[in-house]
């Protein structure tokens, strides 16, 4: 089967966010399962770089205002296509926005370009090759499924996987005219969205299938409180809704194998995430003790719910935890974290950005991982954590409460828990659950059951990469039906 996915980033070559580990990881996970994936993807500057051999397989005079190729590559195990368009591109700054976060003002005429491409290849541009099925991932893709479906391959299957539905791609009814559609796509069952265009939207009503990456999710959407205004279109195609959990890559995140830790560990060695503890302690400047070491590895917003865990933490330093913090986002957010490091020196540490070696020794050395977030379609941090023996403290939301096992008295007693989960999202509940932890690592021999029973848990693709084999030949039989 030849599937052709379209993403705006995918590890390790481009990532901001969980989208890229899902887009570089279903690949390698689809091969095993019969299906040949090949991903198209943005030629950013840090992707270019690594194009020592570039052939060129499909060229364009004017590409959404200036010339522009595919190059077929294979990289990192990964069969890509990549848009080499420099006057969209190539550019400093992240893939969406420049140096300070401001997001690009043409980010419409870049993506609807990477999505007209998606759309080209799927109607045979690349000479030798005609994908079976395309496979678009958020908004950035999107709206490959809606030129596919106003003329370039309206017969070829297509899924669309949500990934946050918070990010929709709107812009104004104004660029329409810049996208190349017929007149008749700017209609309530196409690309309009509140008077102007919809990328997400385009993508939801175009798509014959439409998968979110957890079951809770594909639920949640379905409500004003979680849909962001789709609700309605997204209980209109109920029957074409799927939530398929996210994995993890275990070959990459492997305690045992992991060459970010100080020392690697298995769920019968245990005792070795002692040296990783005194790694993480010695980098965030904290004290050591034989207390609880949290972490938070997140983008530090509201979405996330940092600003929950701001409002509780002098109150779980008092409880007698440490607290490592990883991340980048709301200045106000990284402020507040600052502010309590300095407040509390040796018990809470902040380091502001990201780093992937950082987060692998987090994982390897702290006792639990935050996650208060306030909604959440899958998250990764969880299963890293599952994997790695970090017992997870969530929200109960999303993709979180479809992996995480609450300790509560049963679940402790049978033997299944694997974390702690808390809800309603604010201040007082978060509070609740991390007491509940402290308590729960008083006892050694309780606390190491939790990092065991996680750690036999399948965070692998394994099941996830069946379920979407399953979901891409189900939409190719009712082609040729």
């Amino acid at each position: 089967m030849q599937v052709l996915a379209v993403t705006p980033e995918i590890y390790p070559l481009i990532k901001t966010g969980g989208l890229a580990d899902v887009a570089g990881a279903l690949p390698l996970a689809m091969a095993g399962q019969g299906v040949a994936m090949r991903t198209l993807i943005p030629g950013y500057p840090v992707v270019m770089k690594r194009l020592r051999r570039k052939r060129a397989v499909h060229d364009y005079a004017s590409l959404q205002g200036g010339k522009a190729a595919v190059h077929a590559v294979k990289l990192d195990g990964l069969d890509l296509l990549v848009l080499d368009a420099p006057h969209l591109f190539e550019r400093e700054g992240g893939p969406y926005g420049d140096a300070g976060g401001a997001d690009w003002p043409d980010n419409w005429r870049r993506f609807a370009a990477l999505s007209q491409v998606g759309a080209d290849i799927a109607g045979g541009a690349v000479a030798g090759y005609l994908p079976d099925l395309v496979h678009a991932h958020d908004w950035q893709a999107a709206m490959t499924l809606a030129y596919m479906r106003y003329g370039k391959a309206p017969a070829t299957p297509s899924v669309i996987t949500v990934h946050n539905l918070a990010f929709q791609g709107q812009f104004g009814a104004d660029i329409f005219a810049g996208l190349g559609l017929p007149a008749h796509a700017m209609a309530l069952d196409g690309v309009e969205y509140y008077g102007g265009v919809g990328y997400l939207k385009a993508g939801l009503a175009a798509a014959w299938a439409i998968t979110t990456v957890s079951p809770t999710y594909a639920q949640e959407i379905r409500t004003p409180q979680f849909g962001m205004g789709l609700d309605g279109l997204i209980n209109a195609r109920a029957d074409d809704l799927y939530g398929i959990v996210n994995g993890i890559d275990v070959d990459a995140w492997n305690p045992q194998t992991d060459p970010h830790l100080s020392r690697n560990f298995s769920a019968k060695t245990l005792t070795g995430r002692r040296a990783n503890k005194r790694a993480v302690e010695q980098r965030f400047s904290l004290a050591a003790d034989d207390g609880p070491l949290l972490c938070v590895v997140s983008r530090l917003t509201w979405q996330k719910g940092m600003d929950i865990l701001a409002a509780a933490l002098d109150d779980i330093v008092g409880m007698g935890v440490r607290l490592a913090v990883l991340g980048s986002g709301d200045r106000g957010l990284e402020g507040a974290m600052l502010a309590a490091a300095a407040r509390h020196r040796g018990r809470v540490g902040v380091v502001v950005g990201y780093d992937e070696a950082l987060s692998h020794m987090m994982q390897g050395g702290c006792d639990a991982i935050v996650i208060p977030s306030r909604f959440e379609p899958c998250g990764l941090t969880q299963l890293y954590g599952l994997r790695y023996g970090t017992v997870p403290i969530v929200a109960r939301t999303g993709g979180l409460a479809d992996t995480v096992i609450d300790a509560n008295e049963a679940a402790v007693a049978a033997g299944v828990a694997t974390g702690l989960q808390f809800a309603p999202e604010n201040p007082d509940a978060f509070r609740v659950a991390v007491r509940r932890a402290a308590e729960l690592y008083a006892d050694a021999e309780t606390w190491a059951s939790l990092q065991k029973q996680g750690m036999k848990s399948d965070v692998s693709w394994d099941r996830s990469a069946a379920k979407y084999v399953a979901l891409y030949r189900s939409l190719l039989a009712r082609r040729g039906a």
